[in-house]
């Protein structure tokens, strides 16, 4: 029975990628309403993105949080990320601090940094540049570019952490080479204060966690809402 679903599973994604939406939209359908997780996250996504259909915040949300109901990070990080923003239903900051939260507990990268950027906004809520530092550490440390991004610059500027250039260049650096631009502006910013010996410290690091997270650097196949 496991096999048989995770096969319909298989095919919808197929179809996904081979852009037949509306094979794909016909298994999840049948596989959500029985109350499959996966299939309830990829339905939020066809709507939100208006794969073959067409784009329903509201739907999508509705989806989202059935699965976001059942654990499932991903969901949950798209429920917070929707809730913050406002789409598919009144903006509510409790509620996106709530779904957010749930997936940064999982670990889901895109949770961690949706949340990071609220607690270092300060939007409704008390800033805390410490909280965020963590948060965006943790998505960092899985390979997630745009949180290396701003977790050099806090090391950079000493907002949260304790002030570091060579952490500052570890995470810069990391984040520089995959194209964000922010982050090679204030890399290039920084080297100009450090000592060779700085340098190549920040450098080894560097090396060092480039291979550590490799494995983690390709994004993740669904991607229905954007970050702030």
């Amino acid at each position: 029975m496991v096999n048989k679903k995770e096969n319909n599973m298989s095919q919808a994604r197929q179809a996904y990628n081979n852009g037949d939406y509306e094979k794909a939209h016909k298994i999840w359908l049948t596989q959500a309403e029985k109350g499959n997780p996966e299939a309830q996250a990829w339905l939020g996504s066809l709507y939100a993105n208006g794969d073959g259909v067409d784009v329903d915040d509201k739907n999508a949300l509705s989806w989202y949080e059935k699965a976001a109901e059942q654990g499932y990070s991903m969901a949950q990080a798209n429920v917070g990320a929707m809730y913050f923003m406002g789409q598919g239903a009144d903006k509510n900051v409790d509620k996106a601090i709530k779904w957010l939260s749930a997936a940064a507990e999982n670990g889901d990268v895109n949770g961690l940094f949706n949340l990071a950027v609220i607690y270092t906004k300060g939007e409704e809520v008390d800033i805390n540049l410490e909280r965020a530092a963590e948060l965006y550490q943790q998505a960092a440390e899985q390979g997630h570019y745009p949180s290396q991004s701003r977790l050099g610059y806090m090391y950079a500027h000493g907002q949260g952490v304790k002030k570091d250039r060579i952490k500052a260049y570890l995470w810069l650096s990391l984040a520089a080479q995959h194209g964000i631009g922010t982050a090679l502006n204030e890399l290039e910013s920084i080297v100009k204060s450090m000592s060779a010996e700085e340098k190549a410290m920040g450098a080894t690091l560097s090396e060092q966690w480039r291979n550590k997270t490799g494995a983690n650097t390709m994004q993740v196949a669904m991607q229905p809402t954007p970050s702030n």
